[in-house]
């Protein structure tokens, strides 16, 4: 059985910075209200014609590709994360291999939100431990501007969500090579399912004929929903189960983490996670104050700039955990 490891990171998001007074000016809300609840001073969002779900994820793709040492076409399967693709169907997956021009390999397109990046990177590791494939390209990014409710009826959730891409290619380690992912772990709660969600467009809603015929502008299953208290309280337990969950497989302790980088919902959740499991700030990663919630590109955004600026080091050991719609939340523990 052969050892994954992630060879390449790079990660890309929008020039269009939209600050939280910048907010204030389409809603009832300030600066204060939204640091107060989430620790977000600033996020990017695309603009009219510009970046899109797919573009931005080929530019992280090119990063990521380039620094693992890698032609394009040493590339044998695709992984896409995202909640917001380009079209409703074909999936952003393949419009990589179009765009990236990569031979006619696999491509998977995963629909679990927040926790769309662990899902992805499990899979990966999976593939390349069986033998199946040998250079992978996971990918998580999103555009969430686009499906935001912009006024005072939506800022609950709205002032969260920003749009980015990050990715990664998950390739064979070297024979013998003690660095790699050790293991990951999944769940789901399905019962919560609409506790976080966007019910439309889909097949159980109204027919998109009768929609339009009632010309139904104040149709708000299209916008995001969030049971925000509920989903806090669900997200510290479940993030801190799965922590605890992938140290106790690999037979590690806390203060065994070099790097945590958990998924950027809120400031609030990774502060009191890295508060539970005793870590010091340079422990934990956080860049949330300035992208805000990227969902599934907010790992792979986080991990690509921690190891930029020198936080992930050879030999470091690093966990990624994230909660999120469905519910869904995971955990992945690797030796860098």
């Amino acid at each position: 059985m052969y050892n994954a490891k992630i060879k390449g990171l790079g990660f890309y998001v929008p020039e269009n910075v939209v600050t939280n007074d910048d907010l204030s000016k389409v809603m009832d809300t300030s600066d204060e209200w939204i640091q107060e609840r989430t620790g977000i001073q600033e996020r990017r969002h695309v603009v009219e014609g510009g970046d899109t779900t797919t573009s931005m994820g080929v530019k992280a793709a090119k990063v990521a590709i380039e620094r693992a040492g890698l032609d394009k076409d040493d590339i044998d399967f695709i992984i896409f994360a995202t909640l917001s693709p380009d079209y409703y169907f074909p999936g952003p997956g393949v419009l990589v291999q179009r765009d990236l021009g990569i031979k006619t390999v696999g491509a998977l397109d995963v629909r679990n939100q927040c926790s769309g990046f662990v899902y992805a990177l499990s899979v990966a590791d999976q593939y390349i431990k069986s033998g199946m494939y040998k250079n992978i390209l996971v990918i998580g990014s999103e555009v969430h501007s686009k499906g935001l409710d912009m006024t005072t009826r939506g800022r609950g959730v709205s002032v969260i969500f920003g749009d980015g891409a990050g990715a990664a290619v998950v390739s064979r380690a070297e024979e013998g090579s003690k660095s790699g992912i050790l293991s990951s772990h999944l769940h789901s709660e399905g019962q919560h399912a609409e506790e976080l969600s966007v019910i439309a467009p889909g097949m159980g809603k109204r027919w998109v004929t009768d929609i339009i015929a009632d010309n139904d502008t104040e149709d708000t299953s299209y916008f995001p929903y969030m049971n925000g208290q509920f989903v806090f309280k669900n997200a510290v337990v479940r993030f801190s189960e799965v922590i605890k969950e992938g140290l106790k497989a690999n037979d590690l302790q806390p203060q065994d983490i070099d790097m945590l980088i958990p998924h950027q919902a809120n400031l609030r959740i990774a502060q009191f996670v890295q508060n539970k499991f005793g870590l010091a700030d340079d422990q934990v990663y956080n860049n949330i104050m300035s992208y805000g919630n990227t969902t599934a590109a907010s790992i792979p955004i986080a991990l690509t700039e921690a190891w930029e600026q020198g936080k992930i080091k050879e030999g470091d050991l690093v966990v990624l955990a994230a909660f999120g719609s469905g519910f869904t939340w995971g955990s992945v523990i690797l030796r860098w």
